[in-house]
């Protein structure tokens, strides 16, 4: 890896500081991603949506290697994701992270999805979700496109119409 060039890595937080990191990072003029999802809240007398992480404990970052200490000082942050061997953080693909801001900024529905490491590879080719390359998996009667960001071992996934999806395997 080259130390001027941006990559995009995982940032553990502590539990439940996603939000705030993100906030802390954006104030800093780091380029951060956190990807985000509205279920409903049940309380005791009311119920509303919320902004929840897709990947609770998890943002994305976009950074050269100049700028890990930045990032890494930030409060909240535990770590940059990375090799344990010699604790050099581990660049996510930019496909990787593609493929996650096209599902949510989709508009369709996405639920968190087991880590998958095998299956059909397939690229969708109309809708919403337009060019997004995932795994598809079958979930009851329903067909569901699984996206997954291989260095935090976390998927997501997103209902989808066969009709709409080329295998490119």
């Amino acid at each position: 890896m080259e130390r001027n060039i941006a990559y995009w890595f995982a940032v553990h937080t502590k539990s439940r500081h996603e939000k705030q990191v993100d906030s802390f990072l954006k104030e800093k003029n780091i380029s951060s991603f956190l990807p985000l999802v509205k279920v409903i809240s049940r309380r005791r007398d009311r119920r509303k949506f919320i902004d929840v992480p897709l990947f609770p404990g998890y943002l994305f970052v976009n950074i050269s290697l100049d700028n890990i200490y930045e990032v890494k000082s930030t409060r909240g942050v535990v770590r940059i994701v990375g090799n344990e061997e010699n604790l050099e953080p581990s660049p996510i693909p930019d496909v990787e992270i593609h493929n996650l801001k096209t599902l949510i900024n989709s508009n369709v529905s996405i639920d968190p999805y087991k880590y998958l490491q095998k299956g059909t590879r397939v690229r969708v080719v109309s809708g919403p979700l337009m060019g997004l390359e995932g795994m598809l998996v079958k979930r009851k009667t329903n067909y569901r496109v699984v996206i997954s960001i291989n260095l935090l071992q976390k998927s997501t996934s997103a209902e989808i119409s066969i009709a709409d999806v080329e295998s490119i395997d």
